[in-house]
């Protein structure tokens, strides 16, 4: 097979030529993000190959043309930086472990050309024209499918064609339940048995502190993405995080926002408005936060002042 060599100035694509058009081979460089474009040497790209950019790990965006319709296995396991891909939203064969080990993996866009159908305009819309390239499927929506691959191990939901629909949803719905329900101590057998070479500590109240964690980011993810989610889910999502916020028994909620929430200013706000924060726990709350937390600090100060009546002049000046 004879390879070929597109270079962007930035980077390096590496290609083959087939009868249906280009396969992307492989990556070469540095750039933070790659671009496939649409067309090379004027032929159409229609193909990522199998590991084509495994073990990227400089790579946080990959975004793909909307005329590639075949991805294939592995083509960005490894990838250990990546946040944000583009998919075309009418790509017809993806590959197994697409995005294997990719655990900050944020988000998976969809994009399609102007006068394809979404998922919702195939169920009884009217498709909208449009004379742009455009979203396959909400941002919202993205968040959710990177979740659906990298946290809940369910590869079976990245079908572009289906994504975000009703049928989706609920089946994405069904497999968060599972998880949710699931006993913190389970997997930890297998952890001990593999040893800590393959898996980190043994340590059971770590490993059960860890499972924990991964629910309260699963939950606030599903509250903050709430598209389709039924009041009985709801409610038992929002009741977790409020049962391991700070002063409870374990204290998840709390931990996964201590360390996160700067960056992540909604899960702030979400965990405001659940009442995670009381009269009780707040003191203790500010005074394990650290210095480079005031926008998360302004905010519980805020909080503090406006819901629980009461607020520290003097602390609110030290910002």
């Amino acid at each position: 097979m004879q390879e070929f060599v597109f270079d962007t100035g930035e980077y390096q694509l590496k290609y083959r030529l087939m009868p249906e058009g280009i396969a992307v081979t492989g990556y070469q460089g540095f750039s933070w993000a790659a671009q496939v474009p649409e067309e090379i040497d004027g032929q159409p790209v229609t193909a990522v190959d199998r590991k084509a950019f495994l073990s990227k790990k400089n790579l946080r965006e990959i975004h793909l043309p909307t005329g590639v319709q075949s991805i294939g296995d592995w083509a960005f396991a490894y990838c250990s930086n990546l946040e944000r891909v583009t998919i075309p939203g009418n790509c017809i064969r993806l590959g197994k472990s697409l995005f294997l080990d990719c655990e900050r993996l944020e988000c998976i866009s969809g994009i399609r050309q102007s006068g394809e159908e979404s998922a919702e305009e195939q169920q009884g819309g009217v498709p909208r024209k449009t004379d742009r390239i455009r979203e396959a499927w909400p941002r919202e929506t993205g968040r959710l499918l990177a979740a659906a691959v990298n946290q809940l191990e369910a590869y079976y939901l990245l079908e572009p064609a289906s994504v975000g629909s009703t049928e989706w949803l609920r089946r994405w719905d069904a497999r968060l339940e599972a998880v949710m329900n699931a006993e913190d101590q389970e997997g930890y057998s297998k952890q001990v048995l593999c040893g800590e070479e393959d898996y980190g500590s043994t340590d059971l109240n770590a490993f059960l502190q860890a499972k924990r964690q991964k629910k309260v980011r699963l939950a606030m993810l599903r509250l903050l993405c709430s598209q389709g989610l039924a009041p009985q889910a709801r409610r038992y999502l929002e009741d977790y995080l409020t049962a391991h916020t700070q002063g409870c028994e374990s204290e998840e909620s709390w931990q996964v926002l201590l360390a996160e929430g700067e960056a992540h200013p909604e899960y702030v706000q979400l965990f405001l408005q659940l009442g995670c924060v009381t009269r009780e726990n707040i003191g203790v709350m500010l005074g394990q936060m650290r210095e480079d937390q005031p926008q998360m600090r302004a905010a519980f100060l805020r909080y503090q002042q406006e819901k629980l009546g009461y607020g520290d002049f003097f602390a609110g000046l030290s910002l």
